[in-house]
């Protein structure tokens, strides 16, 4: 199995050298924002999303326009590509979207560009290479940078170079790569590290029979009250907080736009930046969270809501959401590896309205936001926490589905509170728990936080 992580260390770069990063940064968007014009035709024309053409067709030029290393300029040109290709997929699903604009302060490196090691990283730069090394703290034991970065387990792979305007720092974002015994064998022959589909394949199978158990944590995402509610009956992060947070640097940014000045103009790239800053900080809160409780469960799956098209779902939804569902699902699948716990998506389809205790499917079920009471049993609890058992009830199916015989195989069963339920209704309460089958399906005043 590959284990991926993204390290953020930050550089010590010489006070003479700063400026040809700045140049640097400046002709890498200079080939991206240049190839993005020349690849967005729409809407009269089709647009183009072959790197192949966008290079034959813009290579030369923007090599003799700026004096970029080859692969820098190919860098540039394929970022452009990328975000043409998410563009035309909008597109096509009916969504507004425009031609790519690159502004945000990043270059992209890869060993041909960049030499890493353990303490140091040499850059391409438009004025040859820099030498910049890491700024390591004292005691980097449990830290991301000596968990990953300084571990020889661990190779460096196409890293980020960015510049924090607040502090006049850089930092390397060092995406890093460790490859289990299992892959290594599975790849000796052959250099390529991309999956085949059968190798997809394989690896999306439900875990072999011998599995001790295959308990589902169900995870239900908010775009106010609780961000993320999970199936044990765990509320985490404050989508409201997250909300009025945005909101007021959305005001203040309005105040500085009014202004005009370029002064203002900095300032409001610096709050861009500590604003985006904070949202990640938040997520990576909420999705370490959400690990815990599957741990401390003893899951073996976390299954969330299919985010496609969550802004036509979710009313309220707008695009920052759709981001942050999307960024807690990444954070959360990537972490999940390394303690082999599987991350998958299902569908949302009727989740919010149908009764967890004994199936009824109506839209009236649900009395309000958070309210949720079954037209026909009477089963009454917080919607977000319903919808989250049934996430794990869906995923819970797919499992079961896959092995040979209903009855074979490793157990299905969703994680509650203070136990484990199974698709037929037979509750487990978990060692040392004296609370009964049915009172520990519904979660108390305590727990949902009302």
């Amino acid at each position: 199995m590959e284990v991926i992580r993204t390290v953020k260390v930050k550089l010590d770069v010489p006070d003479e050298r700063c400026d040809d990063l700045h140049q640097t940064k400046q002709q890498f968007l200079h080939c991206a924002n240049t190839t993005a014009e020349w690849s967005w035709r729409h809407p009269t024309d089709y647009c183009v999303t072959s790197k192949q053409k966008a290079e034959k067709a813009l290579y030369e030029g923007l090599r003799n326009e700026t004096e970029l290393t080859a692969n820098l300029v190919q860098k540039g040109i394929r970022r452009a590509i990328e975000a043409t290709k998410s563009g035309v997929a909008r597109l096509k699903k009916g969504d507004n979207t425009s031609q790519p604009h690159f502004d945000a302060w990043s270059v992209v490196y890869d060993k041909r560009s960049a030499t890493f090691y353990r303490n140091r990283v040499s850059l391409s730069t438009v004025n040859g290479r820099v030498e910049c090394d890491y700024i390591i703290p004292d005691d980097p034991e449990g830290t991301p940078i000596g968990e990953y970065l300084l571990n020889d387990d661990y190779e460096f792979r196409m890293s980020t170079l960015q510049y924090d305007r607040s502090t006049e720092s850089f930092y390397l974002h060092a995406r890093m790569r460790r490859t289990t015994d299992e892959q290594e064998q599975s790849t000796t022959d052959s250099p390529d590290v991309h999956q085949t589909e059968s190798d997809a394949a394989h690896q999306n199978a439900p875990r072999s029979e011998d599995a001790k158990h295959r308990t589902v944590l169900g995870v239900d995402l908010n775009v106010d009250g609780s961000l993320a509610v999970t199936s044990t009956g765990a509320f985490i992060g404050n989508a409201d907080e997250m909300n009025h947070r945005r909101r007021e640097f959305e005001k203040t940014r309005g105040s500085m736009q009014q202004t005009g000045t370029r002064s203002a103009h900095l300032s409001i790239q610096s709050m861009k930046d500590r604003e985006h800053r904070w949202m990640q900080d938040e997520l990576h809160r909420a999705s370490n969270q959400i690990l815990e409780e599957a741990r401390d469960h003893d899951c073996t799956y976390i299954a969330f809501e299919n985010l496609t098209d969550i802004r036509k779902r979710m009313a309220g939804a707008k695009r920052f959401h759709a981001w942050a569902f999307r960024r807690l699902y990444q954070y959360t699948e990537y972490k999940a590896e390394m303690f082999g716990v599987d991350v998958k998506q299902v569908s949302p389809a009727y989740t919010s309205q149908r009764c967890s205790s004994c199936g009824f499917t109506h839209k009236s079920n649900r009395r309000s936001k958070h309210q949720f009471v079954c037209q026909k049993c009477e089963y009454e609890l917080n919607a977000d926490y319903n919808a989250s058992k049934n996430i794990a009830r869906k995923l819970l199916k797919k499992l079961r589905s896959g092995q040979k015989s209903p009855s074979g195989g490793a157990p299905c069963q969703c994680a509650l509170p203070s136990g484990t339920l199974n698709l037929n209704g037979d509750f487990h309460a978990s060692v040392g728990s004296t609370v009964e089958g049915e009172s520990t399906d519904k979660p108390t005043t305590s727990v949902v936080g009302y």
